[in-house]
């Protein structure tokens, strides 16, 4: 009786919000262009405001006529600013809290600004959509009869002039509402332990005996968990362990190359999987059926969204649409302005829209995560797809990879380079390496124009890389567990050079 209710109130709750989507739903343009005003004229009387004179602006065309695109490094003197106590330079309401990302790539670190709107109205929001979405889909759900397992950052809250910095997640656990901790495991102690290995020993000891009926956090990471929890429990699957698991919310990086991974350690048929796109700067876009791969783009948690077309992208010719102009199947970067006073801001991402009514999206990889050099485009979506084919085909299972190009001297035609590390090193590595190759041609014309007879592009070349040698390469960085991702692809070789001597180093 008291699961029903349990599940009767939650859904209830969760129900009501499904009339506000369907809004956006039927009026999603409308919805994005009054969101802007309103944006706009929140902060009319900031320092970015004046500047750009936002009382005069009551069109998209003015403002994006008027208002540059910026990048990080463009907004980091205004984010220093007001990290020292400035406040009203380009958000209204006083903004305390940073979220510190420096993702996989670069060693300086980046500070978000996360205000008290983006808190409540984006990030918040979107967490409890999610789970509106599932409940939605799935009616005799239990998840709320037992804990989500969430594995969020691995960094505590830092105070620095009475502002705070830390990952995302951790200041998501810092602001929520304590009776939320009631439903999640582990602790907000252990969730917000800096050291990762100490942090995943101590989720394993408080978590194997919870019910838990759902788990939360990146698949890379979440993986080395589950199985680190298979290890110390000797048990041979996830259900063993936890019999009423249902779903797992996942983002941060494509499923598709852990997918058959996650399949062998939850042997349950009508296990859900449900993806999510979320960023230290926003909440985006909510996998809202099930058994899909695509995500609903939410346009009503205080961002609005501009793309940029990726075939001009960077170019003299590079163009600005907004959402009534997205076309399908197209690569595009994203910009957003926010209700953290992100203005334009160029966020790194490249989406395409799988469906324009209502807006979908896939999530393709990063503007900087592509690989370009001999007019190939080859994108993070093509080399995921084609090493999870590759994996099932030849049943062998990947632990991470990256790719670099390798560089036309002389008369030599150019290559990609990989470093993949497996699980278990494969029988015929020239056998994986065929179908992959085979595979990103099927997927990418352009790759597939450059691989032809050889004319630019000759043949893949593989390095099988030794156990735990991504591992090793990101704690040698300080970049273990939570938010960290191994960059995939490269234009340049300094991510394959380093793995490739930490491996000579090993090996010798």
């Amino acid at each position: 009786m008291a699961i029903q209710l349990i599940n009767s109130f939650a859904s209830w709750v969760l129900k009501q919000r499904i009339h506000q989507i369907e809004l956006f739903l039927k009026y999603p343009n409308e919805v994005q262009e009054e969101l802007l005003m309103n944006l706009i004229q929140s902060a009319k009387h900031t320092h970015l405001g004046k500047e750009y004179d936002y009382a005069s602006i009551n069109s998209y065309a003015t403002f994006a006529e008027r208002v540059p695109i910026s990048t990080y490094e463009e907004f980091h003197p205004l984010i220093e600013r007001t990290r020292s106590g400035e406040q009203n330079l380009f958000w209204e309401t006083p903004i305390k809290w940073f979220a510190k990302s420096s993702g996989t790539t670069n060693a300086k670190s980046k500070f978000i600004p996360v205000s008290p709107e983006a808190l409540e109205d984006c990030h918040y929001k979107g967490s409890k959509d999610l789970l509106c979405m599932y409940l939605n889909n799935n009616e005799n759900s239990e998840l709320f009869t037992g804990k989500s397992l969430r594995l969020g950052g691995s960094s505590q809250i830092y105070e620095d002039n009475n502002s705070f910095f830390g990952d995302l997640s951790a200041i998501l656990i810092e602001n929520m509402p304590i009776w939320a901790e009631f439903s999640s495991t582990p602790s907000n102690k252990i969730s917000l332990m800096s050291e990762w290995e100490a942090k995943i020993a101590a989720i394993i000891n408080e978590t194997r005996k919870e019910n838990v009926t759902s788990f939360a956090g990146v698949p890379s990471w979440m993986l080395v968990l589950m199985n680190k929890m298979l290890e110390e429990t000797g048990k041979g699957n996830l259900l063993e362990i936890w019999p009423n698991l249902e779903v797992y919310f996942h983002g941060g990086v494509n499923f598709e190359p852990y997918r058959e991974q996650y399949r062998k350690i939850l042997p349950k048929k009508d296990f859900k999987y449900y993806e999510i796109y979320n960023a230290s700067e926003g909440f985006f876009a909510i996998q809202d059926l099930n058994n899909s791969s695509d995500l609903l783009l939410m346009l009503d948690y205080g961002i609005f969204y501009e793309f940029i077309p990726m075939d001009t992208f960077g170019t003299p010719n590079q163009k600005v649409v907004h959402l009534a102009d997205v076309e399908i199947f197209k690569n595009y970067a994203i910009v957003i302005t926010t209700n953290s006073g992100l203005w334009r801001y160029l966020i790194g991402d490249t989406v395409r829209f799988t469906s324009l009514s209502p807006y979908r999206i896939r999530v393709t990889g990063r503007t900087k995560h592509h690989i370009n050099v001999f007019g190939e485009e080859l994108m993070v979506e093509n080399t995921d797809l084609a090493i999870a084919k590759a994996c099932k085909m030849t049943q062998n299972e990947v632990v991470d990879y990256t790719v670099a190009p390798v560089f036309m001297i002389d008369k030599e035609k150019g290559a990609h380079e990989w470093m993949i590390e497996f699980k278990e090193t494969p029988k015929c590595i020239d056998t994986f390496r065929n179908i992959l190759d085979e595979t990103l041609q099927n997927l990418n014309s352009d790759y597939e124009a450059k691989r032809r007879n050889n004319m630019t592009l000759n043949p893949l070349i593989i390095n099988v890389a030794r156990k735990n040698l991504f591992y090793d390469w990101l704690k040698e960085k300080d970049k273990l567990g939570g938010q960290h991702k191994i960059p995939r692809l490269s234009n340049q070789r300094d991510y394959l050079e380093q793995l490739k001597n930490m491996q000579v180093k090993i090996l010798c």
